[in-house]
């Protein structure tokens, strides 16, 4: 039987966990096969089903009773935490087209019109008192962004307010509220989701977007051997929002990880801090994250399977894998 693998998805509305598993691993397999790992890839897809576990938490974020702005954005402190989300993301972006080598020609001078239109608004939603006012600013901010490429056109983000959805799930998470019946907030539901998946054993984790901080956040309180963490596409960095939130602080590779490799697309507008060991302490052992920068095709490169069919983030995996394998049979 292969070694564990734990997946851990990031944001996003509700989805069909098999399915989901199954595009993930099949990505993966595509990834190691062309890292000259072939007999992996045959077994990942063979024992997929009883090695590899997707850690699911899309459902925690539906809230049945909510209605308007707390449907989307959340209560409470999470409201402000997306407004200063949505400036930190415009903030990069236009930095981003500022430093672009691009020639500065009408369709330049369009998105710097686009763009500082979506920065005065996005400045002006984090300053916003109240969840309807952040709701129907951040909305603004989604309508202008949609103008532009990658946004534009991005099947899942069909309208400003799944996108807005969407990306309030971080600031949800990192609100540390939303708590149940039994008074367990929505972050460590989540986190229990991944601990949940990873059980008692040994298991090699793959995060995407929001799920590298449940991933970092769980493992930190996980007593069994990592022997890699791969984080993609992860927003840990960004230094506004989420890295002052993390816990525990300061930020810090999880005393059981054992490597940890973090891929970034230069295309990624989640990724806008990619070099996370500029930001993350090593743990006792000296283990901290290194940072690989891959390129995908296409308008959306935020994609899980996007990253995973890489053969610089699938050839670590393989060989994770098989030398799991060969210390648990010795």
């Amino acid at each position: 039987m292969m070694p564990r693998l734990v997946f851990v998805h990031g944001i996003g509305g509700l989805r069909d966990t098999g399915r989901e598993l199954a595009e993930w691993t099949d990505a993966l397999a595509r990834g190691m096969r062309d890292a000259g790992h072939p007999e992996r890839a045959a077994r990942l897809n063979a024992e997929g089903a009883g090695g590899v576990s997707l850690a699911y938490y899309a459902d925690l974020f539906v809230q049945p009773e909510a209605q308007g702005a707390g449907e989307v954005a959340g209560e409470g402190a999470a409201e402000q935490i997306l407004a200063d989300l949505l400036v930190e993301l415009v903030a990069a972006l236009g930095s981003e087209h500022s430093g672009s080598t691009a020639p500065r020609d009408g369709a330049w001078q369009r998105r710097e019109r686009i763009l500082a239109h979506a920065s005065a608004e996005a400045e002006t939603a984090g300053q916003a008192q109240g969840g309807m006012s952040v709701l129907r600013r951040a909305l603004n901010v989604a309508t202008t962004l949609m103008a532009l490429k990658p946004w534009r056109g991005v099947a899942h983000w069909a309208t400003p307010k799944l996108m807005v959805r969407d990306l309030a799930q971080v600031s949800r998470y990192l609100a540390r509220g939303e708590s149940d019946a039994s008074g367990v907030t929505l972050d460590a539901r989540i986190r229990r989701r991944l601990h949940e998946a990873l059980g008692d054993e040994p298991a090699v984790v793959v995060a995407h977007s929001l799920g590298t901080v449940v991933a970092l956040e769980a493992l930190h309180g996980h007593p069994e051997r990592v022997p890699l963490l791969v984080t993609l596409g992860s927003p840990l960095s960004m230094r506004t929002v989420v890295r002052p939130r993390l816990l525990p602080q300061p930020p810090s590779t999880p005393g059981t990880v054992e490597r940890w490799l973090n891929f970034w697309d230069k295309d990624d507008i989640i990724a806008v801090r990619p070099h996370l060991e500029r930001d993350i302490v090593p743990n006792a052992s000296g283990v901290g994250p290194r940072s690989r920068r891959t390129d995908a095709d296409g308008v959306w490169v935020h994609s899980a399977g996007k990253y995973l069919a890489q053969a610089a983030v699938a050839g670590p995996v393989a060989q994770a894998l098989a030398s799991a394998e060969r210390r648990t049979a010795s």
